[in-house]
């Protein structure tokens, strides 16, 4: 008898949450979608640990939203997703046992990506930005297999951020303009905040700077995210953590991402 009650209760929650989405959907049809959309995928420990459940289980949790994340995105028409799935931060300050989990389920995703044919149906081409040297060679290997059979492609870019940090970013690019211009590859007087784009590793990404950005789980900063990229960006912090994200969620992003008036500093 609680079963039944449970799951009558539970038909009901769906049905409105379905109702609810195609308001939300007929709401936002008309655009202006974002171009680019950055996430920084926040909560996945926290979940866990409320539900009394190993953290590694939180990141595979998250690891599947991310997938749906992408399909949200890819029904809307949203050229190029940069998901922030690992920091220098994390590597930096995280117990070994909960970074080899992490380790293990982003490769997985990784591998399941490939898998999936998603990338062959939809011509997503997927590229890392980062230290990438510095991670297990699983996660390399994956990340240049990736790459090299999405090249080709250009109907979404898929950017994941993997050992990434937007200050070093900012330092390795300086380190990199000082040298051009030892070399005479090119004039200080033509180092500008263009100039300097190209010396970032989203340099060769289209929309290298995120109109939207989005962190999940209530914390209102941008923890190194794409620090010189994002100035630009309008932000929605949800409250949710990562691993409970909805494509409603998703929806009102979108929806309170069209009522804003960007005005690009004027």
């Amino acid at each position: 008898m609680k079963l039944d009650r449970a799951v009558r209760t539970l038909s009901r929650v769906l049905l409105i949450d379905k109702i609810y989405e195609q308001i939300l959907e007929n709401e936002i049809e008309q655009g202006p979608f974002p171009n680019h959309i950055g996430v920084i995928m926040d909560g996945n420990r926290r979940w866990a640990s409320k539900r009394g459940l190993e953290t590694h289980i939180g990141y595979t949790f998250g690891a599947d939203v991310a997938e749906n994340f992408l399909r949200w995105c890819l029904k809307y028409r949203i050229k190029t997703v940069t998901l922030y799935a690992l920091s220098i931060d994390n590597i930096m300050k995280r117990k070994q046992d909960e970074l080899d989990a992490i380790y293990i389920s982003i490769y997985n995703k990784l591998k399941r990506l490939e898998d999936s044919g998603l990338i062959e149906e939809h011509g997503i081409t997927v590229n890392a930005i980062g230290n990438i040297d510095i991670l297990p060679d699983m996660i390399k290997s994956q990340v240049y297999r990736l790459k090299e059979i999405s090249r080709e492609n250009s109907n979404m870019f898929l950017n994941i951020a993997l050992a990434y940090s937007g200050r070093l970013e900012i330092v390795q690019a300086v380190k990199r303009i000082v040298e051009d211009a030892q070399s005479g590859k090119i004039s200080i007087d033509s180092i500008n905040q263009n100039s300097f784009m190209n010396y970032l590793s989203t340099a060769k990404i289209d929309n290298p700077e995120p109109d939207l950005i989005i962190r999940t789980s209530g914390e209102m900063r941008l923890s190194d995210f794409m620090i010189y990229q994002s100035s630009y960006s309008e932000m929605i912090f949800i409250d949710e953590f990562w691993p409970e994200l909805r494509k409603i969620d998703f929806l009102r992003a979108i929806r309170t991402y069209e009522e804003r008036n960007r005005k690009y500093g004027k």
